[in-house]
C-alpha cells in the first residue's frame, strides 16, 4: 500500500464506480494488503483460537465489496469505512454462529481504551464480547447514528480522526468530542452485560 497514494485509490474507486472494469483490477492489489491488515487486527483480538482465517475474512469482505454495486465510492477512507462495516458484520455473524453451536462460556468485559493506532484495545476478546459490542452499537445507532459510525470506523476500520472526519464530512474536533461521548456510553453499556 505504500506505493499508492490515497488520491490514486480514490481515482480508481471513482473509475470503478463509473463502470471501468480495469480500475477494479488495478485497485485490488492496492487495497488487498490494507484489508488483510484490518482482518489480522480483528482476528488477533479473539481470545480463543479462531477457526476463521485472516484470508477467509479478507476474501469474504472483498467479495461483498465487489458485489456492492450501489455504493457511490467517495474516496479511500469511505472504501475502508465500508470495509470496516462489512468485516464487523462477518465477524459478528461468525461469532453468533459459533456461540449458538457452543452455548456457554464466560463473558469478559471489553476495554474501550485508545491504542497508538487510534483503534480500540480489546485484548482477549471472546465472541460474546464482539456480539455484545455489536448489540451496543446497534442501540447507540438508534440514539446517535454518528457516534455509532465513529466507533465503527475507529474500531473496525482503524481509521484515523482525519479520515473519519473526511468520511463523515465533519471536523476532526467533532470526531474527538463524539468519540469521547460514544466511548463513555459504550463503557457503561458493556459494564452492565
Amino acid at each position: 500500500m505504500a506505493s499508492s497514494s490515497p488520491q490514486e485509490i480514490t481515482a480508481l474507486l471513482r473509475a470503478w464506480n463509473d463502470g471501468d472494469a480495469m480500475a477494479l483490477e488495478k485497485l485490488t492489489p492496492l487495497v488487498y494488503q490494507e484489508l488483510h491488515r484490518l482482518a489480522q487486527r480483528h482476528l488477533a483480538r479473539e481470545w480463543q483460537a479462531h477457526s476463521l482465517q485472516t484470508s477467509a475474512l479478507v476474501n469474504e469482505a472483498y467479495l461483498r465489496l465487489v458485489d456492492a454495486q450501489q455504493v457511490n465510492w467517495q474516496n479511500r477512507a469511505h472504501f475502508f469505512g465500508v470495509s470496516a462495516r462489512l468485516m464487523r458484520q462477518i465477524l459478528v455473524d461468525f461469532a453468533r454462529q459459533r456461540d449458538s453451536q457452543k452455548r456457554g462460556g464466560a463473558v469478559s468485559i471489553i476495554g474501550l481504551e485508545d491504542t497508538p493506532d487510534q483503534g480500540l484495545d480489546i485484548a482477549h476478546t471472546r465472541s460474546a464480547d464482539l456480539v455484545a459490542l455489536d448489540d451496543a452499537l446497534k442501540v447507540l445507532a438508534t440514539l446517535n447514528e454518528r457516534h455509532s459510525q465513529i466507533v465503527e470506523l475507529r474500531f473496525f476500520g482503524g481509521l484515523t480522526e482525519p479520515e473519519i472526519a473526511e468520511v463523515l464530512h465533519i471536523s476532526e474536533r467533532t470526531v474527538r468530542s463524539d468519540w469521547r461521548v460514544a466511548r463513555a456510553w459504550l463503557q457503561r453499556q458493556l459494564s452492565h452485560t
